[in-house]
C-alpha cells in the first residue's frame, strides 16, 4: 500500500542531525556536539508551577489560542524585550513547540507553486513542510557573506512567485543574526511587496554582544514572529512555542492550528505563564554561560588552523570549514572522526548543500566536555 501514500511526504528524508546523531550514539565514550538541546535543567520555580496546574487540575482544553493571561503575558514580554506590540486577544497563537508554530504559518501562507526564499545553510525543518504545501524552496547560497541573508541577496532572488521570505536569526547552524541596519534594507526591499517574513526568532534571548532586533519592529503588517520557550528557558519538552502576526494573518493562522492540535497542553501552559513572567530573565545566567562557552571555542578553533571561523553573536553553534587540507566531504569527515575520536559533530550537507564542506559544532555542553572534545579534534586535525 506504500505506494498509494502522499509522494510529497514519501520525498522527505529524516533530518540529517537525527541520522547523524543515531548512527554515532551507541559508540561508547563519545562526545556528542550534535543536538541544540540546552544543558542546563528547567528553573526550579517553572517546574514548581506545573506541579500547581496539577494539583489545581488545570486539565482540560484551554482556548485555541492559548490562555488568555498567557497570551497577555507573552506580549508584555515581547513589548519589554523587543518593543513589539500585540494585542493579546487576537495577534498571539500559544503553540505546540515553535516547530508547531512554523507549520501551521506556512501551512496558512503558501499554496502550490508558491517560491519561500531561505539562507543556506539553514535549519532543515522548514524543506519539507514547504515541499508538502506544493511550494518551493529557493536556497540563497550566504557562505561569501558570514552567512547572512542580506537584502541584496534577497533582491536577486525575487520573483513574481516569491511567497514568503525565511529569517531564521539568529541562525541554526550558524550562530549569526542580522543587525538593525540589515534588517531595516530587508524591511525597505519587501515593503508594499506581496511578499511575507517568517521571522524565527527562536533563539533571541540567547544574543551575546548586542541586544536582539526583530524585523517586525519595521515590517509588522507583512511579518509573522515565531518564537518559544525551549532555548531560553532550557524547556525544550515542554513543547511551547509563539506565534505572533497581525490580526488578519493571524485568524487564519488560528484555524490551521484549532484542526492540527486544538491547544498547547494545558500544564505547559502553566509552566510557560511562570516562564515568562516569574522568569522573564531566567536566560540570562545562560547567556552569560554559553558566552564564555562561545569565546573558548572560537579560541580553540582559530588556533587549530580552521580557517575563517566566522564567531557566532547568538544561539550556541559553530559552523565550521573542514580545513581545505583535508581531502573528505562533511559527511566522511564527520564519520571519521565519530569513529578515531569518537566526537560526534553534524555534517553541514544536513543543512541544504550550500552546508558541503562545513560541520555543525553545538557548545551547548559543559566546559569539561569542550576542553576534552576540543583536544580530540585537535588530535583528529593533526593526523592528516
Amino acid at each position: 500500500m506504500e505506494h498509494l501514500l502522499n509522494e510529497h511526504v514519501k520525498a522527505i528524508e529524516i533530518s540529517g542531525i537525527r541520522k547523524f546523531f543515531n548512527m554515532v550514539s551507541g559508540i561508547d565514550n563519545m562526545i556528542s556536539f550534535t543536538i541544540g538541546q540546552p544543558d542546563f535543567p528547567t528553573p526550579e520555580h517553572i517546574k514548581e508551577a506545573a506541579k500547581r496546574a496539577i494539583d489545581e487540575d488545570f486539565t482540560s482544553y484551554t482556548h485555541n489560542a492559548g490562555y488568555l493571561e498567557l497570551r497577555e503575558a507573552a506580549t508584555k514580554f515581547m513589548m519589554e524585550k523587543y518593543q513589539l506590540m500585540y494585542n493579546p486577544q487576537n495577534e498571539v497563537i500559544v503553540t505546540t513547540g515553535a516547530s508547531q508554530g512554523i507549520d501551521v504559518t506556512l501551512r496558512t501562507l503558501l499554496a502550490p507553486g508558491d517560491e519561500v526564499l531561505l539562507p543556506g545553510p539553514i535549519y532543515p525543518g522548514y524543506e519539507p513542510i514547504i515541499k508538502q504545501c506544493g511550494a518551493h524552496p529557493i536556497h540563497i547560497d550566504t557562505t561569501n557573506n558570514r552567512f547572512k541573508l542580506t537584502a541584496e541577496l534577497i533582491e536577486e532572488s525575487l520573483t513574481d512567485k516569491t511567497k514568503c521570505v525565511i529569517l531564521p536569526y539568529p541562525s541554526n547552524p550558524t550562530g549569526v543574526s542580522l543587525t538593525d541596519h540589515e534588517l531595516k534594507d530587508i524591511a525597505q526591499l519587501l515593503k508594499d511587496k506581496e511578499v511575507f517574513v517568517l521571522a524565527d526568532e527562536i533563539y533571541s534571548e540567547l544574543t551575546y554582544d548586542r541586544k536582539h532586533s526583530s524585523i517586525a519592529k519595521y515590517l509588522k503588517d507583512q511579518t509573522i514572529v515565531i518564537n518559544g520557550l525551549s532555548k531560553s528557558h532550557s524547556m525544550t519538552g515542554w513543547r511551547i512555542g509563539l506565534i505572533f502576526a497581525p490580526e488578519s494573518i493571524c485568524k487564519h493562522i488560528l484555524k490551521v492550528h484549532q484542526y492540527n492540535v486544538s491547544c498547547a497542553t494545558s500544564i505547559s501552559q502553566k509552566a510557560a505563564f511562570e516562564a515568562l513572567t516569574v522568569g522573564i530573565n531566567d536566560a540570562l545566567e545562560m547567556r552569560e554561560q554559553y558566552k564564555k562557552r562561545r569565546d573558548y571555542v572560537y579560541q580553540r578553533l582559530t588556533t587549530m588552523g580552521f580557517v575563517d571561523v566566522v564567531q557566532p553573536d547568538g544561539a550556541f553553534y559553530f559552523f565550521v570549514k573542514v580545513p581545505p587540507a583535508i581531502s573528505l566531504n562533511s559527511f566522511d569527515f564527520c564519520l571519521q572522526l565519530a569513529k578515531q575520536e569518537k566526537v560526534a559533530v553534524v555534517p553541514g550537507d544536513a543543512f541544504s548543500s550550500f552546508g558541503e564542506g562545513y560541520f555543525r559544532l553545538s557548545y551547548a555542553c559543559s566546559m569539561q566536555q569542550l576542553e576534552e572534545g576540543l583536544d580530540r579534534v585537535h588530535r583528529f586535525i593533526k593526523s592528516f
